[in-house]
């Protein structure tokens, strides 16, 4: 009888394993290739390795984007086609599955499947393009494609990367992983000062999010050349789905645009043409509006205007790697009522409303803009209001300057505070549809001459004398007016020059200096104030920091110490949290010097590094400093690893007519190809503050072609 159980248990566990490593790719969906098509593309790497892509259409460029961005970081793309098709999960196990569960929630696969065959011929053309070069890539490098039936992939699989990432760049992760824990949502308003009042908000469980980027327009009138310059400066993870990466395009019927893109888009997101370029940060609306539905006894409908609804419910089952071939399949539910998705947690059901969902008019607006050439065309194609939220900072070779504070943001009705959550048993709270793009803010030609934003409230951008009236604008827009350290100080630093010369740009760019006024001036009064109450440590510690001349430049004794205060800082004011204890906060930034290198005066050169492969360098900067260093890992050796922060920055010239530009990364056009000599090559000149040029013409490449081919 014992060695019949034993040989029953070991049958089963033998058909649970063959079950958990085969059952993934035998019920994963399937999609069609797309059209057959032969497309006329040629790839130039230049000598930094960056693609320059020459196609006969613009389908044709598409194809050549995808295949060259394969080439440099095929792991990255496969990731994210995965994501679109709920499949992340079977790749990278629990993190990957929550991305799947994302994906249902947002319902992007039934987005596009409602809405792709109404998309121009032109844009469905330029996805079924990249579709197509992925497939062939894929195709002829077998040994790199991890997941099994993920491939062929088409257009609509292109298409659903974007519903499915766009709103979570204006923090719909927060409130959704809030819901799904049962913890207090994240603050949606701005305190009433640039620091946290003394009656603080409701404790969020949010992860920092430090989505933060610089960006700088300025108009003739203001440089002494007559030039109008742009500087591009997001600050992106190092690695990643959300990594730049960047490229040079020209087809034939006229698309010419240098700049960066997201692995899984099939043109440059931000960057320049001929005749104008823009360049984007995030921006902090308040564009989620959270509903409390109220149930039945059953949990399967809610009352809403006096009637009793049913709660629509779908299974889905996520796929959750375990190790090697094997995954688990999780089954979980989603949820739909009028107002949008659902979460049921203890605390009831909760409907979430966000702007900008439920459409796929954001990959046609891309495009459209890289084919502007005006600042008329432009404009129409951003009022299309496809992209949900992010702003934008534009400028062109007519001289032209102006910042649109874009955003999706959802009708909303007098009399109820959005930012709060809402009873969802009524539509006298709830409006379907979006703002009219002429209620969006926006400030175009100021008298200033300049512009900039470093993800803060955009009444401010222009400089004293231009700033727009809040008054101007509905307050049911939900606008942040919470300032950033780096959006002070280049006020400061656009305003004290008169004349903003090339050299000038760099500099305010690449500034090491926080600002004393704002929240970090606050936060550093308050450490400078604490009693060390005989403590050592703390002793020492305010001696080091007393000694601080406000700037990260890797200069002075109380770098390194100044930095991991501001990543402190940085962590709580941009989450909008209550200051936490100062004192703990000193104590802990400077024990942590003290273990690892045995001082607190350590030069932050030695502790902040930019490290790829064998390459390892001295940073300088910080968080919430326009030279970003963000976030970082700790390394066993102590040394504080930056991923994240400056990432693809470009700097823009128009002049007499003629487009010039300069651009760095952190690491190198094959940021995953370790055997790749463009692996971290362009590293040392980031760290140096340099920059390469951009050889947008052509006749800009002769001499400087590493490889040329067609794909």
């Amino acid at each position: 009888m014992l060695r019949k159980i034993g040989l029953g248990l070991v049958i089963l566990i033998v058909l649970t394993a063959i079950f958990l490593a085969t059952w993934e790719p035998l019920t994963a969906a399937t999609a069609d290739a797309p059209p057959p098509h032969k497309y006329d593309v040629t790839i130039a790497r230049d000598t930094w390795g960056v693609p320059h892509i020459y196609g006969k259409t613009d389908p044709d460029v598409a194809y050549g984007i995808a295949y060259a961005h394969a080439e440099d970081d095929f792991s990255t793309l496969e990731s994210v086609l995965a994501m679109t098709r709920g499949r992340l999960g079977a790749l990278e196990g629990a993190k990957g599955a929550e991305g799947d569960f994302a994906l249902n929630f947002v319902d992007a696969r039934a987005t596009v499947d409602r809405d792709y065959d109404k998309q121009p011929a032109d844009v469905r053309a330029l996805l079924d393009g990249y579709a197509s070069g992925l497939n062939a890539y894929a195709a002829r490098h077998p040994g790199e494609v991890r997941l099994a039936r993920l491939f062929p992939v088409n257009g609509r699989d292109v298409a659903t990367g974007f519903v499915m990432r766009s709103p979570f760049f204006f923090g719909l992760d927060g409130t959704l992983g809030a819901l799904v824990g049962d913890k207090p949502l994240p603050p949606e308003k701005a305190p009433p000062e640039n620091y946290p009042p003394t009656t603080a908000p409701a404790a969020s469980t949010a992860d920092e999010r430090p989505n933060g980027s610089n960006a700088f327009v300025v108009a003739p009138k203001r440089t002494p050349d007559g030039a109008t310059r742009l500087v591009s400066n997001s600050h992106q993870p190092w690695d990643g789905p959300v990594a730049w990466y960047e490229l040079v395009v020209h087809s034939q019927t006229g698309w010419n645009f240098a700049g960066a893109m997201f692995p899984g888009a099939p043109y440059p997101l931000l960057g320049h043409n001929e005749t104008l370029g823009w360049t984007n940060t995030v921006n902090r609306p308040d564009l989620i509006d959270v509903y409390k539905l109220k149930m039945n006894a059953g949990g399967d409908q809610y009352s809403y205007d006096g009637q009793w609804r049913p709660l629509e419910k779908h299974l889905i089952w996520l796929r959750v790697k375990l190790w090697g071939p094997f995954v688990l399949p999780v089954p979980k539910y989603v949820y739909r009522a009028v107002q949008g998705p659902v979460v049921v947690n203890k605390s009831g059901a909760f409907a979430v409303r966000y702007g900008g969902a439920d459409q796929l008019r954001m990959v046609e607006e891309y495009y459209r803009l890289t084919r502007a050439r005006t600042f008329d065309e432009w404009q129409q194609a951003l009022a299309m209001q496809g992209i949900p939220a992010t702003n934008f900072l534009y400028a062109d070779a007519a001289g032209n300057i102006a910042y649109f504070y874009n955003a999706s943001f959802p009708n909303r009705k007098p009399g109820y505070d959005y930012a709060t959550v809402l009873p969802g048993d009524t539509s006298r709270d709830y409006a379907p549809g979006t703002v009219p793009w002429k209620m969006v803010p926006r400030n175009v030609n100021p008298a200033s001459g300049f512009l900039v934003n470093a993800n803060s409230t955009p009444y401010l951008s222009a400089g004293p004398g231009s700033e727009l009236n809040p008054a101007d604008w509905s307050p049911l827009l939900g606008v942040e007016t919470d300032t950033t350290n780096r959006d002070n100080r280049a006020l400061e630093l656009m305003t004290a020059t008169p004349k903003v010369s090339a050299e000038a740009m760099r500099a305010i760019k690449f500034d090491t200096g926080v600002s004393r006024n704002g929240w970090a001036g606050k936060w550093f009064a308050d450490m400078l104030a604490v009693d060390p109450r005989g403590d050592a440590t703390l002793t020492e510690a305010l001696s080091v920091l007393r000694q601080w001349d406000w700037n990260a430049d890797g200069k002075g004794p109380a770098d390194s110490l100044a930095v991991i205060l501001m990543r402190a800082g940085q962590a709580w004011h941009y989450r909008r949290q209550p200051e936490p204890d100062p004192r703990a906060a000193l104590l802990k930034a400077a024990s942590y010097l003290k273990q690892h290198f045995g001082r607190i005066d350590v030069p932050l050169g030695t502790v902040l590094r930019l490290r790829r492969g064998n390459v390892d360098l001295p940073l300088d900067g910080g968080p919430e400093i326009l030279r970003a260093a963000s976030t970082w890992d700790e390394a066993p050796d102590g040394r504080l690893v930056v991923n994240h922060g400056d990432s693809f920055v470009m700097f823009v010239t128009w002049l007499k007519g003629r487009v010039q530009s300069e651009s760095i990364q952190p690491y190198g056009a094959a940021s995953t190809r370790p055997t790749s000599p463009h692996y971290a090559d362009q590293a040392k000149w980031f760290v140096a503050h340099r920059l390469k040029p951009v050889l947008f013409y052509s006749r800009d490449l002769n001499g400087n072609i590493e490889r040329l081919y067609r794909p």
